[in-house]
């Protein structure tokens, strides 16, 4: 079986983009966000706690979140792509201890130049009918807003937040949580660096190698 891999990038880094594509070799990418919208359209127990915790606009805590993990991953027979979960250093030691302790598991850091990433987010555009993402310098659709993939005239948006200054903000954000991650998972031989500033095959056949 395939290892487990905790995806670990900035914004715009690329990650989303490879993990759809590790989808295609086997992988189950893990979305907390659609897993607590499964669990709550289930009715079930911790579904309607996690309910209870977002109608009151409170951000889910670790555990629960842990808990929904443990609930919906089977890690001896499936392997997991791990992207926006754990975002801090809490949350990995959590995950490790708690689930994937047995388990061979790489943590994945694309790592890049922030100056190509602002570039990158600010012209980054998403088709709003399918969801295709494009960049206007070094992914352009081959005719002018129109999605590739679904032909749809018009749909390519660019996200309210990808915007330089919002986008530096964050950039900040995740630098001061994602270092401790890197030291955690180097400690445990477990951390491989991809350059993402690469072209999008380029990385990923540099993806695969690490994989295999």
């Amino acid at each position: 079986m395939k290892p487990h891999l905790i995806i670990l990038g900035a914004p715009g880094s690329g990650k989303g983009t490879q993990a759809a594509r590790l989808v295609e070799k086997g992988f189950t990418h893990i979305s907390t966000g659609d897993l607590l919208r499964r669990e709550i359209a289930k009715g079930s127990e911790l579904g309607q706690k996690v309910s209870g915790i977002m109608t009151r606009g409170d951000l889910v805590d670790d555990n629960t979140v842990m808990a929904l993990l443990k609930a919906n991953c089977d890690v001896d027979k499936v392997s997991y792509i791990f992207d926006g979960f754990p975002r801090n250093i809490a949350q990995a030691e959590m995950l490790q201890a708690e689930l994937l302790s047995e388990s061979k598991t790489l943590a994945v850091y694309f790592k890049i130049d922030l100056g190509i990433l602002i570039n990158r987010v600010v012209n980054r555009r998403t088709c709003g009918n399918c969801g295709e993402i494009y960049n206007l310098t070094t992914k352009p659709p081959r005719v002018a807003e129109v999605c590739d993939k679904c032909g749809a005239h018009g749909a390519l948006k660019q996200r309210k937040d990808d915007t330089e200054e919002v986008i530096s903000n964050r950039l900040k954000i995740f630098a001061d949580s994602v270092d401790p991650m890197l030291a955690f998972y180097k400690s445990k031989s477990a951390l491989v660096e991809i350059d993402a500033s690469m072209p999008e095959n380029v990385v990923f056949s540099a993806l695969e190698k690490v994989i295999c």
